[in-house]
């Protein structure tokens, strides 16, 4: 699996942010070829607060799916949303995930 993980650290205003991100996940939504949207809340580490807030997960079923969803027009108008709104919080990255059953 194939994926783009965005990771937030804590917005200075955390409902403004909530109501970005609920604009911005319809923008993500449309991304050609996305199989699914993983969202995690950071609630806390093992010392206490987190400085992180959110992590999503664009998954794709393969690489050629991950490229070209990575350069459609949708995906570089969530970038351009995302590093417009919060380029001081967010960081991006490109990952190959795999599943180890246990």
């Amino acid at each position: 699996m194939f994926k783009m993980t965005a990771i937030y650290k804590v917005p200075s205003d955390v409902n403004a942010f909530a109501d970005w991100f609920a604009a911005h996940t319809e923008l993500v939504k449309k991304v050609p070829l996305t199989k699914e949207i993983r969202v995690t809340k950071i609630t806390g580490g093992p010392r206490g607060p987190s400085d992180l807030h959110l992590i999503t997960d664009l998954l794709f079923a393969s690489k050629e799916d991950f490229k070209t969803a990575m350069s459609s027009p949708e995906n570089m108008a969530c970038g351009k949303d995302a590093f417009t709104n919060y380029k001081d919080i967010v960081s991006v990255h490109f990952a190959e995930e795999e599943t180890i059953k246990v």
